[in-house]
């Protein structure tokens, strides 16, 4: 079990923040947790998401990177929400730990962006504690 992350109740969090928390759709299902966060280094921008998902005790996940706009950050509750249903997880392009996906590579990149695009949408707010 990842340790538990300390969410601010801020725009700006460190990745080493993010980095093992738990992700969730609305519907509170689990959806796994973020493993790590990949940077467009010609922009400079946060381009994907990347999250473990499947398995049984840490054997068999698959890794799943996520353009970073489709998730939301809920700072009361200090996890990541994706609007994803979890049935989507079984046929995405995903990848293990050992073999990354070249996602410089456009036609890689839009096999990812393309399934998760109903996810996206823009920037998502943070979601403040009331």
């Amino acid at each position: 079990m990842a340790e538990s992350v300390k969410f601010l109740s801020s725009r700006f969090l460190s990745a080493s923040t993010l980095i093992g928390a738990d992700i969730r759709n609305p519907q509170d299902e689990s959806l796994g947790d973020l493993k790590d966060v990949m940077i467009d280094t010609a922009s400079g921008k946060r381009a994907y998401g990347v999250l473990t998902f499947g398995g049984l005790l840490g054997f068999g996940n698959k890794l799943f990177a996520v353009p970073w706009n489709a998730f939301r950050v809920d700072s009361e509750k200090e996890r990541l929400v994706l609007d994803v249903p979890r049935e989507r997880f079984r046929d995405a392009p995903g990848f293990d730990a050992d073999h990354w996906p070249d996602l410089a590579d456009p036609s890689v990149a839009d096999e990812f962006d393309r399934h998760f695009a109903g996810s996206s949408g823009g920037e998502h707010p943070i979601i403040h504690p009331n």
